[in-house]
């Protein structure tokens, strides 16, 4: 076991030793799904991307078949039904060169942060969109019409409604044409949640207490609380975020100092805010702290939610994630929470905090009428503390939102409410109570995942029971189909849905299309619900658990409300409907043919994770482990040194909650000797003489490398020793036996050489100094008189010397040598300029004399051939 999983069940232990229920064991750590699709084994699905990037904000209208996605500097319009099908219309919205320019001079990201991010895109009214965008950190929004699908010519100020860092918390919803939203606005402001686009524009209070710090958010949900209200309740609005924490004494730790806690506040849509105090503030802001019963599961990750055809049914998802300090494991919590539990939260006792302590602590203190927070179950004494039971004949029911009763009493709206409550709403706007798990424990914890986004589908089995689907999207780019069973999640399968990892950021599901739209930063993937196909056996289909399958006797196939006679499914078990195959074969028999010692492997191929598999060796089950040259293993069973008695049929079963079927079958026959072979008596001596070759042969083969080695190496010292020697000729070619002198120039770094030395220049070396040209040595047979070339002619006498340079060959013993008295050769040349002038002048004028004189001077019969 890895230590961050010690000290994870360590942490579940602590939590268990508390108080607090936990069914969760070591095994029930890493949920495993039952199936695993990797990307291209994928059926059904359909993908569209362009130039641009983060496809992060969807909105989907089914009624109209459209998907719209907000991206880097674009909107486009899909068609829900084939998002690949080229229909698309798109709107380029980049941001303008100078606001780009602009963000950059700040120390912005020119390659990331400095675009037109969209973060919000919904449904204005019947006619338009309203979209905003973070453009190059000038936040702007625009309501486009969205039969034209083009942007306005107008747009407004984007800083009161959408962040400035496209990687900032933000949520927003419009709700009877206003927009509540939700982040970190200006540049760097506090956050803050805010109504725009409403006659009464509202935001959180910064002091004397912040309400929000330094809060990331999540979601927001509104929950239509006035429909059907006995008591005239207002509709609410639930925002869910993680911000810092203080000190804070709970009822659900002691003392918790966590750097970070997960938060759900809710507010009411009629809110005005106060008439003196609290004036464009909130006056129905609470908040409450929001556990999955595990300690260090506190950062809030996504949040979905589902109200089953009334406000009264609504259940929230929400997934966590390990707090800072366990970074070096990765894990995912999955919680569901009622709204009565929320509601109870907010009817609970208030925080305050305390300047001496510096810490929150329980408020026991008089709550001013009317209360702002609806109670149901608390009541307050005559000296203000709290009583968990109250009479029915004295009911308190004060309100935080306006209600019939608060109207009857004459407060019309929140302008309205005395002063007194609204100083109390400003100083206490933490709960005391905690929102816990409608189940009182997590349904999944999910080690070695991160999981990024949720969304959640009801969908009716042919049971008759509703069960929520949960779709769970990671962070490397799977998405986690699972339905939710009682209290526990049962993983239908993993699903690889882009080849490169990256997070899944935006989940949307049409019941109209029965598929699943997938935003992240590559692209958009739309995805079935179910791929019912993919099983193809009553065993895979029923065990599968999922609710939008079922077994119609021949194939797996979609279920639908119209027809469901002769269908089996099984949820709540997996394990019904199907007859097991145990014992009975109807897989054709493979065989397989081995020579006694051998080892041999036969594949079972199990296409569920959570099945186990069984043999059987002529009807006998072979035991998983123990059994002599017998291994079963994950990928089949592995005989190892095979005696006559390993001969026999083989069957591979899987095993899934009691249910078995048949996966393989083999016939093996292990053969006891070599087919006319050497008899047993002479066996052992073919075998150690078979030894004997194979070791002279390994000798000779060693013996021949080492020769080849050798003269591998004389060879590249012989190459390496012509290399080092001096003189300009090709390897393989005959040396001269003599050589001429035909050019010597007088200056060898001239520049600009006359034109008459043209000629004399293209037969020269590159370096326009000397060439040596190789002749023949004078033979008998060749005449003494030989003629030799034209004598240059004289050059013109050089200017007088200085008196240290009166004789010129002085100067030339460390440039020329005597060649037996025939000629001179220059044996060295510096790429650098002479030390003077006249050293030049003197060289040539020496040198012409010497060649002068030496114009009909006899040759020698032989040339000195080493001192060339």
């Amino acid at each position: 076991m890895s230590g961050g999983t010690a000290h994870l069940l360590t942490a579940l232990f602590v939590t268990a030793a508390m108080g607090y229920p936990s069914r969760h064991s070591a095994t029930d750590l890493d949920a495993t799904p039952r199936t695993t699709v990797a990307f291209d084994e994928m059926l059904g699905v359909r993908r569209f991307s362009t130039s641009t990037l983060n496809y992060s904000t969807l909105l989907l209208e089914d009624d109209r078949g459209i998907l719209y996605v907000g991206a880097r500097g674009a909107i486009f319009a899909l068609n829900s039904s084939d998002v690949a099908d080229g229909s698309h219309r798109t709107i380029q919205w980049e941001a303008s060169p100078e606001k780009q320019m602009d963000c950059l001079q700040k120390g912005k990201n020119n390659k990331t942060e400095c675009f037109n991010h969209v973060r919000f895109l919904q449904r204005l009214n019947s006619t338009h969109l309203y979209a905003c965008g973070t453009y190059a950190f000038h936040p702007l929004c625009a309501a486009i019409d969205a039969d034209r699908f083009k942007l306005p010519t107008h747009f407004e100020e984007g800083k009161e409604k959408c962040p400035y860092d496209p990687a900032r918390g933000y949520t927003g919803l419009i709700v009877d044409g206003g927009l509540y939203t939700a982040t970190r606005y200006e540049f760097r402001s506090l956050p803050d949640i805010r109504r725009n686009l409403h006659q009464r524009p509202l935001k959180t209070e910064e002091s004397p207490l912040h309400w929000l710090n330094d809060a990331e958010f999540v979601a927001s949900v509104l929950v239509r609380e006035s429909k059907d209200s006995p008591v005239g309740d207002d509709d609410k609005i639930y925002y869910f975020f993680t911000e810092r924490a203080g000190e804070e004494t709970t009822s659900f730790f002691d003392k918790s100092q966590v750097a970070r806690v997960a938060r759900v506040a809710r507010v009411c849509k009629s809110d005005v805010g106060g008439k003196k105090i609290l004036q464009r503030k909130w006056t129905s802001f609470m908040k409450a702290r929001l556990v999955c019963y595990i300690p260090y599961y506190e950062v809030l990750r996504s949040v979905c939610s589902l109200d089953g055809g009334g406000w009264a049914s609504t259940v929230f998802y929400a997934a966590f994630t390990l707090s800072a300090q366990w970074r070096t494991m990765e894990a995912s919590a999955v919680c569901r929470y009622s709204i009565a539990g929320v509601q109870h939260a907010f009817e609970g006792p208030y925080m305050e905090y305390q300047d001496s302590a510096r810490k929150w602590s329980r408020y026991d203190g008089a709550v001013p009428e009317p209360r702002p927070g609806s109670v149901s179950a608390w009541g307050c004494r005559a000296g203000g503390a709290w009583a968990s039971h109250v009479s029915p004949l004295t009911p308190v029911l004060p309100e935080q939102c306006i209600t019939d009763r608060s109207r009857r009493k004459g407060y019309n709206s929140s302008q309205d409410l005395p002063n007194g409550v609204l100083d109390f709403v400003k100083l206490h706007p933490l709960m005391f109570e905690e929102v816990k798990p409608a189940s009182g424990e997590p349904l999944l914890v999910k080690k070695s995942v991160a999981y990024s986004r949720l969304a959640v589908d009801r969908v009716r089995a042919l049971d008759g029971r509703t069960y929520d689907v949960l779709f769970m999207g990671t962070g490397n780019g799977w998405i986690h189909k699972a339905v939710v069973v009682g209290s526990g999640i049962h993983i239908v399968e993993e699903v690889q849905v882009f080849s490169d990892p990256q997070p899944v950021e935006s989940l949307v599901i049409s019941h109209a299309q029965r598929s699943l739209y997938v935003g992240a930063a590559s692209g958009i993937v739309q995805v079935p619900l179910a791929s019912c196909t993919r099983y193809n056996s009553c065993y895979d289909c029923v065990l599968a658990r999922d609710p939008y399958c079922a077994w119609d006797g021949r194939a797996c196939r979609a279920t639908t409300s119209a027809d469901s006679t002769g269908l089996v499914q099984d949820i709540r078990s997996g394990n019904e409907g199907c007859r097991s195959s145990f014992g009975r074969g109807s897989l054709p028999w493979k065989n397989r043919t081995v020579l006694r010692g051998d080892d041999v492997l036969l594949p079972c191929d199990q296409r569920s994770n959570l099945a186990r598999a069984i043999w059987l060796l002529n009807g006998s089950e072979v035991a998983g482990a123990g059994q002599e040259r017998l291994r079963v293993g994950v990928d089949g069973l592995l005989v190892t040194d095979t005696l006559p008695q390993h001969s026999g049929e083989y069957r591979c079963y899987g095993e899934e909650r009691g249910l078995r079927t048949l996966l393989a079958a083999y016939r093996l026959t292990v053969l006891p000797e070599l087919p006319h072979g050497p008899t047993a008596a002479s066996r052992p001596h073919a075998a150690s003489q078979v030894d004997g070759d194979v070791k002279v042969a390994y000798v000779s083969a060693i013996v021949a490398l080492v020769v080849l080695c050798a003269v591998l190496s004389a060879v590249l010292l012989y190459v390496i020793c012509l290399e080092k020697r001096k003189g300009k000729y090709v390897l393989g070619e005959p040396r001269p036996t003599s050589v001429e002198l035909q050019t010597v120039s007088a200056n060898c770094l001239r520049k600009g050489l006359r034109e008459e030395e043209e000629e004399e220049e293209e037969l020269a070396y590159p370096d326009g100094c000397l060439r040596i040209i190789p002749g023949e040595a004078p033979t008998a047979a060749t005449s003494p008189a030989k003629e030799l070339p034209a004598a240059l002619p004289p050059l013109p006498p050089p200017p007088p010397l200085p008196t240290e340079l009166t004789n010129g060959m002085g100067a030339l013993p460390s440039v020329l040598r005597k060649m037996n008295g025939n000629s001179y050769m220059l044996l060295q040349q510096q790429e650098e300029p002479l030390a003077s002038p006249l050293y030049s002048a003197s060289f040539t004028e020496e040198l012409s004399k010497i060649l002068e004189k030496r114009k009909h001077t006899q040759l020698v019969e032989k040339l000195d051939e080493s001192s060339v």
